[in-house]
């Protein structure tokens, strides 16, 4: 047996035993709940007249911050923050703003490909009247208007999509699920227009490398997959000759996160590298882990760390953002308690 293939052998098994040690670890402190996605704005008062007006958010609180754990925290010197936590059935929506040390504007030619993107799709029981109240509203379109997905594919088949943009710029969608898909709980809407958050979307450059963060480091659950494509996809999006691969993961608790990766075009754009959570494309999924050290799943992910300090795996810090392959922040609550804890 030569060396070269000794090499390889030993790259080979290193790397088996290293994706059990991933998966082991990620069934051990695994990800309990998605607690909340958390929004970059430039202006609270006008975002949460939006969330609360056009969508029927309700405003739970309101908080401010500053000092060095919020610096810390946010990695951001400086910074000085209003909140507001929002609600929408069960799932909540945190908007930041930087009173101190803002960041930059969503550029003007920000793509649903880019890999910045990120969304949450807002479930609605009736797509026409959802639309209507957002066409009254003025709100900018990314999408034609509704689309309806065919059913030649068989996941996504007879679901309704529309992509649109908050006062900022942020994409959002409406989605309506047909009989027998999505959740139970989307069929019984009590008389709501707007019911609550699916999931979040990220755009990934390379799922499989996602899957390594996302359910093997952080321990979510690979639910589905798929591809869409087709001219509903490209007006959905708004990018000519879009084909997506679709990956949707869970927690046990909380709406899903879906990796979105394009493999048409090929012309999205990486995050930016100096992105900083105040930029108002930076946006934080936050997520609680049932362990009060660090997971050894998450410290053999190697996560780059957004948070300053000490790196994994010298601090055991209750909460701490982290980067994803693709630079999406992570926001990451160490701790066994059950209770949502609510800081920026």
């Amino acid at each position: 047996m030569t060396s070269a293939l000794l090499s390889f052998l030993a790259r080979a098994i290193s790397t088996l035993i290293a994706a059990a040690a991933l998966s082991a670890g990620a069934i051990a402190g695994g990800a309990v709940s998605v607690e909340r996605v958390s929004i970059t704005v430039s202006d609270l008062d006008r975002s949460v007249e939006f969330f609360t007006q056009t969508l029927d958010f309700q405003l739970l609180e309101r908080r401010e911050m500053a000092g060095e754990q919020t610096e810390r925290l946010l990695g951001v010197f400086g910074a000085r923050c209003q909140t507001a936590l929002l609600s929408l059935g069960s799932e909540q929506v945190e908007l930041v703003e930087f009173v101190a040390a803002p960041g930059r504007p969503i550029p003007d030619d920000a793509r649903s490909d880019d890999r910045a993107f990120q969304h949450i799709a807002i479930v609605v029981s009736d797509m026409d009247a959802a639309y209507r109240r957002l066409h009254a509203s003025q709100v900018r379109h990314t999408s034609t208007e509704p689309q309806r997905l065919p059913d030649w594919n068989p996941g996504a088949g007879g679901i309704e999509a529309f992509y649109f943009k908050d006062p900022d710029g942020h994409a959002l969608e409406l989605i309506h699920f047909p009989a027998g898909k999505g959740d139970p709980r989307w069929q019984s809407p009590n008389g709501a227009l707007f019911l609550g958050i699916d999931h979040t979307a990220i755009v990934v450059e390379d799922t499989d490398e996602s899957l390594r963060f996302y359910r093997d480091a952080l321990g979510m659950r690979l639910v589905g997959s798929g591809e869409n494509y087709g001219i509903e996809q490209e007006r959905l999006n708004a990018v000519f000759g879009a084909h997506l691969r679709i990956t949707a993961l869970r927690a046990p608790d909380g709406p899903g996160v879906e990796l979105l990766q394009y493999l048409a075009p090929s012309t999205g754009r990486d995050m930016p590298a100096d992105t900083r959570t105040n930029d108002l494309w930076s946006w934080r999924t936050v997520v609680r882990m049932d362990e009060q050290e660090v997971p050894e799943s998450l410290r053999a992910a190697r996560a780059p760390r957004i948070s300053a300090g000490p790196r994994f795996p010298n601090d055991r810090p209750e909460r701490v953002i982290v980067a994803d392959p693709d630079r999406h922040a992570v926001e990451v609550h160490l701790t066994t308690s059950p209770s949502a804890s609510h800081a920026p």
